[in-house]
């Protein structure tokens, strides 16, 4: 009797050392690298430096923009400098949609066309505002990021009221052809 108890006992430890082994075992990125996004939102007076305007302004409901919705085309660089010459282009656009806290939505294109990088990676999701740290989905891609899927986490580095933001990127992506 006592033996069968011992053989059930090893039988157990035994499967969850298997399934501790196999939780750990995390796929690693099969290609990496991170960049910085800058948008300088229209405000009627800087029409040769905006890379983004309100195409459906705010509405009246709470104090957070709810509705507000921006078009951007903005420059992608790879180190914090605005002025750096960009890697991708980000276009797209985010809207706020919280009545009660700051809270946008993005869905957006990178359009790499350099020599380390041709094609597209197309990126959306939630930016709650307020974390230190959001998980964006990267839902697909073209030439050099030929049908790729991923997460890309962002952080706001920057931020300058409505007039300027500026965002790290730290792209992952795990379906690389």
């Amino acid at each position: 009797m006592a033996q069968k108890y011992y053989k059930s006992i090893i039988f157990f430890f035994f499967s969850l050392l298997i399934m501790h082994t196999l939780a750990l075992d995390v796929k690693k990125p099969c290609k990496r690298f991170v960049v910085h996004f800058h948008d300088i939102l229209y405000d009627g007076t800087n029409a040769e430096n905006a890379t983004s305007a309100a195409s459906a302004n705010a509405t009246n409901l709470g104090n957070f923009n709810y509705g507000k919705l921006v078009v951007f085309n903005d420059p992608v660089t790879k180190d914090q400098h605005l002025l750096s010459p960009p890697v991708a282009r980000a276009q797209g656009f985010y809207f706020y949609n919280m009545k009660a806290e700051f809270n946008a939505w993005f869905a957006y294109t990178l359009i790499f066309n350099s020599t380390e990088h041709k094609g597209t990676i197309n990126i959306m999701g939630a930016d709650l505002i307020a974390e230190k740290t959001r998980d964006f989905s990267v839902v697909g891609g073209t030439g050099d990021f030929f049908m790729t899927r991923g997460i890309v986490t962002i952080r706001g580095e920057a931020i300058q009221g409505f007039a300027y933001f500026r965002l790290e990127m730290d792209v992952k992506l795990y379906e690389c052809y």
